[in-house]
Order: structure tokens, then sequence, then C-alpha cells
């Protein structure tokens, strides 16, 4: 029995779970999973341990994942996902309906991103990596030109740690959140130390530290830089997450799907925007004004960085967290003053709040670190929602990420080409 082929119309028709899952194209434990979620209902057979399911339940379930799968008519092209992992509801956002700005300033990254995975809150969380994947991963980063990229690196450090693990094909829970918990400390772990001697153990926010500036660090600093990570785990369905989910549609294995995902981050609407936004704010602190850049950014006719964001009329509440404990460094007062000359100069010409690509800009710039390190940060705070995203994607019909072409090209037949 396929997904697309109906069930016989009888009446009272129940069906077995391995009927079921064929019908619905998904495995036996998703099946389970929707009889939890209450998309299912199910019967115990009189003195058996299996279930049973309605025939024509089950098939009205696959009439809608289809249609869901393929868009309705009109639509645009709009794409619709369910997902129980970030709600935005105007200026603010949750994180399975706890507000993810109280759960990252109370909170450390490790422990956001397990309750992004599990919904359950693990004080205390660490994460670990094997000493060989870090070297495999170690490895392969140092073959790369100096010039590469963060986000490259990255990449090819999460490739390098796939060859390593021979399971990495194993998509149930337990086994993918096992990779996440090594995978993403392997990412930090491999990146080219800038500090002398950098943490490799203790939070994840003192082992990023020493890669990403040579300055020593402080705990104030260490803690803006915990809380940006917990605050970028996860933005709803961004374009690296859907890449992520288009992948994990498709069954690729973890390593894959967060390794679409840093493909897709690179972009400068992306995650790269923190770079611009930085750069931005040095010529302003150079220049002592911002009136003469953000005229040059006007005149070129592009956007200017670090102001505005699609999903928030208001303030970005990130950016709003992130000024907060910036307030708090005093070395991050110029930058902070430079970050609202900005915003003063253009709301002459467009009233735009500042949203977290510039609260980074204000972080990175103060802490003597490169313009490439927002955009690090990041890709490694987004590894996790990543992660949480393709697990609810396995647990998914597979791929129904597959929308239909619409083709506007020459009408067949065509003759032959000369």
């Amino acid at each position: 029995m396929r997904d697309h082929e109906a069930v016989p119309d009888r009446p009272g028709r129940r069906l077995t779970t391995k009927e079921t899952a064929e019908l619905l194209g998904v495995k036996p434990e998703t099946v389970y999973a929707y009889v939890s979620r209450g998309l299912l209902s199910s019967t115990r057979e009189p003195g058996g341990r299996a279930s049973t399911f309605e025939a024509r339940e089950v098939e009205a379930l696959a009439r809608r994942n289809r249609r869901e799968a393929a868009g309705s008519p009109g639509s645009g092209g709009d794409l619709s996902v369910r997902t129980r992992l970030t709600f935005i509801d105007k200026d603010r956002y949750y994180f399975r309906g706890v507000d993810a700005t109280e759960l990252a300033t109370r909170h450390s990254y490790e422990e956001v991103a397990e309750w992004l995975w599990t919904g359950r809150m693990t004080r205390g969380a660490t994460f670990t990596a094997p000493e060989e994947t870090v070297e495999v991963a170690r490895h392969a980063v140092r073959a790369l030109p100096e010039h590469t990229s963060p986000t490259d690196r990255l990449r090819v450090a999460a490739i390098a740690a796939a060859a390593e693990d021979p399971l990495r094909f194993d998509l149930s829970e337990e086994a993918v959140l096992g990779t996440a918990r090594t995978l993403i400390p392997t990412l930090v772990a491999a990146l080219p130390p800038v500090l002398h001697g950098p943490k490799d153990d203790g939070p994840l926010a003192h082992r990023l530290w020493g890669r990403l500036t040579g300055r020593p660090a402080d705990e104030a600093a260490l803690r803006v830089l915990d809380t940006a990570l917990a605050l970028l785990v996860d933005h709803d369905l961004a374009a690296s997450t859907l890449a992520v989910r288009v992948a994990a549609s498709a069954r690729a294995h973890a390593y894959a799907a967060v390794s679409a995902g840093l493909g897709v981050l690179e972009g400068p609407l992306h995650g790269a925007a923190s770079g611009l936004a930085h750069r931005m704010l040095l010529d302003v602190l150079d220049q002592g004004t911002a009136v003469p850049v953000i005229a040059d950014e006007l005149r070129a006719g592009r956007r200017v960085p670090g102001l505005g964001h699609r999903l928030y009329a208001g303030e970005d509440p990130r950016a709003r967290v992130l000024f907060g404990l910036l307030e708090q460094l005093p070395r991050a007062e110029p930058a902070l003053l430079a970050a609202r000359d900005i915003v003063a100069t253009t709301a002459r010409h467009a009233p735009l709040h500042a949203n977290v690509d510039l609260a980074l800009a204000v972080f990175t710039a103060s802490c003597g670190m490169p313009a490439t390190a927002g955009e690090t940060i990041f890709a490694v705070a987004r590894t996790a929602g990543w992660i949480a995203h393709a697990l609810e994607e396995y647990g998914e019909r597979p791929l129904r990420m597959r929308p239909s072409g619409h083709y506007v090209g020459p009408r067949p037949p065509q003759p032959l080409p000369e």
C-alpha cells in the first residue's frame, strides 16, 4: 500500500500499525507520535497488544498531509510547516511556549538547546565531543586557505565529523540528539584559536570566546556571548532552517542537514548581515558621526544593515536583551553610542528599530573581534535549532517538502537545436 492510494472503502475497516504507516509514508514510531499529538485515534485489540486504526481517519490524515505538502491552490508558493518549536507573536518570541528572552537570560545556551530539543530543562547541561572526532575536524579545517570564511570552516568541520561517524544514518531521536551534543562542540573546537590556549571544556561560550578574539574574557562579556547564543538558537522558518527541513525531509542525516543550513546562512541577507553592520559601525566610530555613513548607504541604494526586521513591527526582542547587557560593559559604550546615532540618523528617512545584527555588531566591535565573528556566533547558535527542526521533520512523511514547478518555458514540442 502506498501513500497515494486510497483505503478500500469498507464500513468499519481497521488498519494495523504497519498498514497505517505505509499509507502515511512514515515509520511505525511516527504513527504513535500522531496518536500522542491527537492527530489519530487508536484502539487496542481485545486480548492483544497491537493497536488498530480507523481506515477513514487514516485516509483523511493522508489527504491533509498531501495537501499541506503540495500547498493550497492560489497560495502563491507560500509554505506553511507545522512546528512546536518557535512561536513569534507581535514583538515577542517563544520556545515551546516559553518566552525565549527569559529563557536566554536565565539559562545557558546548552540548557536552552536541550529545552528546544526535548521540552525538558536540563540544568547544568554540557556538550562534549570525542577527541578523535575533534582531531579529524581540525585536520580538515587546517587544510583550508587562510582567507576561508568561518561558515566554510564550520561546514567542512561538519562534513569531516560526519565521515568519522559510521552510524550517522541512524535517524532515531536518541541518535540524532547524541549527534547534536557532540557536533556543536566539535564545530567550535575545529575553529582556529585566536587567543593563546583557548578552552576546550566548560560552557560552550567560554570555548568559543578564544576562537573569536585575542582579548582575555571577563564574566560580563562571557554572559553577553552566552546570552546571544541562547537568543539565536531558533527563529521559526528562516531561510537556512527551511533548507535544513528540506534536507531532513529527504532523510539526509543530521550532519548533512546542518551543512545545508550553513550553506544558506552565508548569504548577506541572513547570517552575514551582522558583518555588514559591524563594518558600518566601525565607519561611524572612525568618522565620529553616522550622517555621512548613512548618507553613503542611501545614495548607493543599499538597505542600512542592522535595522528593521520583517517579523517585528517594533523592537527586535533579541536586540533589546543584548543592548541591555552591553550597557553593563564599559568597553561597549562608544559602539553603543554609535549604534544609537545610526538609528537616530536613519529615522529621518525611515523609522526603523535596531535588530539583533546591530546588537551583535556592537558586541563584536567592542571586544576586538573581526567582522565575521557575528556570523560565527549565529552559525554555532543556530545549529541547535537546525537539529530541532530536523528531528521534527524526521517524524513527518518523507519528501513532503517537494513543491511542484510551474513551467513557463516554450511549449513543447520544440525542434531540436541545430
